[in-house]
């Protein structure tokens, strides 16, 4: 089945995330699932090449839990407005 939300780690063994996140993003079965990545890269512009990537949201480590499940819950309900 498809993820409803994929929390993607951008230091990846043998494809980076932000090429996993493109990948995921062309592909019509699941370019509509929200992307957050999940780094170390804390940069200005490490955030805008995770957003040009394709994801949705950006959280850096260590991961502030309170602020990443806000994040999530925002995007799921966007993505399934009740």
């Amino acid at each position: 089945g498809r993820p409803d939300l994929i929390l993607m780690d951008i230091s990846l063994p043998k494809i980076d995330g932000w090429e996993a996140t493109r990948r995921i993003k062309a592909d019509t079965a699941t370019a509509a699932v929200p992307i957050v990545a999940l780094t170390a890269h804390a940069m200005v512009a490490d955030r805008q090449k995770c957003l040009d990537a394709g994801c949705d949201e950006f959280e850096t480590k260590p991961i502030d839990l309170k602020r990443l499940l806000e994040k999530m819950q925002t995007l799921l309900a966007v993505r399934s407005p009740r």
